[in-house]
């Protein structure tokens, strides 16, 4: 179906067509739709568009694992995946990974959990508050890993190319 476009001094121009492919003024909201959306680890929250890494680090504050993840993904979500196979004498991490499934596994870790109970919970499990002084080390992992411009602002669109720069910064960091 085409229609004709006439000049203010009636002469025919060039044929326009009316047909359209998409029946809509904006891009479609489904998830097929969207080219690579799952690649990228973008979530959505009050500040924009958010990334999350969940990390696990050594005693001495040194990155041994990490996961990628959306913004809005809950943290404690991915601490099953980052301790398995791992060991030690103390699991440090702060109220978000406190739950009862996570307390299991580090039990059959062999671990001691050192995670201060969450306000919610209707009986308070106590914590070596000295011990809990030393989780600061992961805060200071994230901090020196900041220090790399590309990882601060997530230059990288990918998820793989932005992990494989975070295992480049880690990698620097044990070298230090």
């Amino acid at each position: 179906m085409g229609a004709r476009v006439r000049c203010s001094d009636r002469r025919p121009r060039q044929p326009v067509s009316d047909d359209r492919q998409h029946h809509r003024s904006r891009s479609p909201a489904g998830d097929e739709w969207k080219r690579g959306a799952k690649d990228q680890a973008l979530g959505r929250s009050r500040g924009g568009l958010t990334t999350k890494i969940h990390m696990l680090a050594d005693a001495l504050g040194r990155p041994l694992r990490f996961i990628v993840t959306a913004g809005q993904v809950n943290d404690i979500t991915q601490a099953p995946a980052l301790l398995d196979g791992q060991s030690g004498d103390a699991v440090l991490a702060d109220k978000a990974y406190d739950s009862n499934a996570l307390r299991a596994i580090i039990a059959e870790i062999g671990a001691t959990a050192v995670i201060p109970s969450n306000r919610t919970r209707r009986i308070i499990i106590p914590h070596d508050a000295n011990a809990y002084k030393q989780r600061n080390r992961i805060e200071r992992c994230f901090c020196r890993l900041k220090h790399f411009r590309r990882l601060a602002t997530r230059y990288d669109r990918r998820t793989d190319n932005f992990t494989g720069f975070i295992h480049l910064a880690a990698a620097m960091i044990w070298m230090q």
